[in-house]
């Protein structure tokens, strides 16, 4: 796994600053662009030229150069804007309000989080010591985020990286053998709700009325079977990969190795395992026909997410914008206080891109 631990400084010095050119060809006197350290893809480094801007003015640039700043997303995948100290929840808000027209809301929800103000939700509401495995939001929804915003409001006294992979590159390391197969079955995603493990429907759906849930599931091409006792269990048969609707590249965009049981830590996988029969576990991913995926086949879908995996600590005031379809993300696990919040806008619908 490649790991960053470059500081402030050594970015300032290692000799990768290039000119930060926007728009027309002009240069800013804003900023200063690099990367973290030499030959590393992702992400890209935004600083502000001249110590800690207010955020009026930071939010001001961003409107003027946000299609230049997309161009720059597009290419690397994400960009870390660093030394620009936001501070609040509500500092988050206005900088993605500047870079995006609509924030979204949290809906079919599969991971706990807070709603905490204006559309801006806590990362994750995992236990520290649990790893979150790389992932591409929503990318089971028919209406998923194109962008993603991350800001690190107080950094972990240990751990707690924000783990980011290019899944072109994640792409590239899969065989052709087990690309053909899934392009073949597609992936198919499990949900067993109301079992005392995992997300109730009525929080994974925002409702409690079970007609709403129905509904929901007709119109966004989701399986359903309610079983006794208002529990619920759910299909989705989704393709692997998408087209992206700026470069036209197809990207691999799917959840097949993030809710395979077999990607849970070993010390959970038996709890569930020895609790649940396969078919009722809260989470799991098949072949789009059914069929189990093969052990050695997820081994090698990890492998490739683990060898393109990039992380670097977190500094107070990073707020981290990451093309969605382009790039997964994850959690490392963390001690001491961490609180990172994250924005998700520009939705896109299923039907208005290609899959392939």
């Amino acid at each position: 796994m490649k790991n960053s631990e470059t500081s402030t400084a050594t970015l300032q010095s290692s000799g990768f600053e290039r000119e930060a050119v926007f728009g027309n060809g002009n240069r800013s006197e804003f900023v200063s662009t690099g990367l973290l350290s030499p030959g590393q893809p992702l992400p890209l480094v935004i600083r502000p030229r001249e110590g800690r801007p207010q955020l009026q003015r930071t939010t001001e640039w961003l409107r003027a150069f946000r299609e230049a700043l997309n161009v720059e997303l597009v290419k690397y995948g994400a960009i870390l804007f660093r030394g620009f100290g936001l501070q609040t929840v509500e500092d988050v808000s206005a900088f993605a309000a500047a870079m995006s027209d609509e924030l979204l809301e949290y809906s079919e929800r599969s991971s706990p989080r807070s709603h905490l103000n204006d559309r801006v939700y806590t990362s994750t509401d995992y236990p520290p010591a649990q790893r979150i495995f790389l992932h591409n939001e929503h990318s089971y929804s028919m209406t998923f985020p194109m962008k993603l915003f991350f800001c690190c409001l107080i950094p972990a006294q240990q751990g707690g990286e924000t783990p980011i992979a290019d899944v072109r590159r994640v792409a590239a390391r899969i065989s052709s053998e087990t690309k053909e197969l899934f392009r073949r079955k597609n992936w198919m995603y499990t949900r067993n709700f109301g079992d005392g493990l995992g997300l109730s429907w009525q929080t994974a759906f925002q409702t409690s009325d079970e007609k709403v849930v129905e509904r929901y599931c007709n119109e966004h091409r989701i399986e359903f079977e309610w079983k006794d006792d208002q529990r619920l269990r759910t299909r989705q048969i989704r393709p692997v990969y998408a087209t992206h609707p700026r470069t036209g590249e197809p990207v691999w965009f799917n959840h097949t190795t993030f809710f395979h049981v077999s990607t849970l830590d070993e010390t959970m996988r038996e709890v569930l395992l020895a609790e649940f029969e396969e078919q009722d576990l809260p989470n799991n991913t098949y072949y789009g026909d059914g069929s189990s995926i093969e052990p050695e086949v997820m081994d090698e879908l990890r492998a490739a997410y683990d060898e393109e995996s990039i992380k670097f600590p977190w500094e107070q005031g990073d707020i981290m914008l990451v093309d969605n379809m382009l790039t997964a993300h994850g959690r490392s696990s963390y001690a001491g206080q961490r609180k990172v919040v994250v924005a998700m806008s520009e939705p896109i619908q299923r039907s208005d891109i290609s899959f392939l």
